[in-house]
């Protein structure tokens, strides 16, 4: 299928155009020109809005902010797995705005996704952290939105486009998401005073084991022959002190600590 690019004039932050990625597999990319009108049907139904802060002020503000719109349905409730699942056993959400700033660890966007797949989170972040993005959107989230850089209007855009099936990510963040897919791996293996046992190189021959790859697999990946695989094995069992790669793969899971990987030639 041929993937289809469409523009379109609008205000954006200082942090670049964002991306809707449509379900239909097109890309929609804004440029920051000019404020757009914003045609809506009358009959048009409303989206379903929850918004979920623990800062009771920005949460009000948020809320009386986006309740202005005929075209949301908005609902509040405390920044908590619990008060989630009391709202959503019933209550009807389409897109859940989740403060990113005030948000402990990436869990909740986890249990959503597992839990409630047909709605569309949306993290409001205060900062472009790469870590952050990468995770958020690993997690579930559908769209990362910078509201300390970007106008409200700007935000209800995300709110529909979300709702849609689309993902709201600018160009920065999409090259993260870019960055990330493309590196190689690696999987830290530690003793159990914290000393590394493996070379860099032995670290990506793990992780990509650890994701299911076989020989051939890793080979490709790294650039090097199978034989070559073999003999990292051997000497990866060695150190660690086990015998095949069930052990290896037990082991790295337990011991194991995924950090980003550096491009090594595959001659090294």
């Amino acid at each position: 299928m041929e993937l289809g690019i469409h523009h379109q004039q609008v205000v954006t932050g200082p942090t670049s155009a964002p991306y809707a990625f449509g379900h239909d597999r097109s890309v929609k990319t804004t440029n920051s020109a000019k404020q757009p009108i914003e045609i809506r049907p009358a009959a048009a139904e409303a989206v379903q809005v929850l918004v979920a802060d623990s800062g009771p002020i920005q949460s009000q503000l948020l809320t009386r902010a986006l309740k202005s719109r005929r075209d949301f349905q908005v609902s509040a409730v405390p920044l908590e797995t619990s008060a989630l699942h009391n709202f959503m056993r019933s209550n009807h959400a389409d897109v859940v705005l989740i403060a990113g700033n005030h948000l402990p660890d990436l869990s909740l966007l986890r249990w959503l996704r597992v839990t409630y797949p047909k709605i569309a989170p949306v993290l409001l972040a205060e900062k472009e952290d790469r870590e952050l993005v990468v995770n958020a959107l690993r997690a579930g989230a559908k769209g990362i939105f910078l509201f300390t850089h970007t106008s409200f209007a700007m935000l209800c855009k995300c709110i529909h486009c979300v709702s849609r099936g689309e993902v709201w990510v600018n160009n920065r963040q999409m090259n993260y998401v870019l960055d990330a897919l493309s590196d190689v791996p690696t999987l830290r293996v530690i003793n159990s005073v914290g000393r590394s046992l493996l070379t860099p190189r032995e670290e990506q021959v793990v992780a990509l084991v650890a994701d299911g790859l076989t020989n051939r697999g890793v080979a490709a990946e790294l650039g090097l022959s199978e034989h070559t695989i073999k003999k990292y094995l051997l000497r990866i069992f060695d150190k660690v002190g086990i015998s095949s790669r069930v052990e290896l793969v037990l082991y790295a899971m337990s011991h194991g600590e995924n950090r980003p990987a550096e491009w090594m030639p595959s001659n090294s």
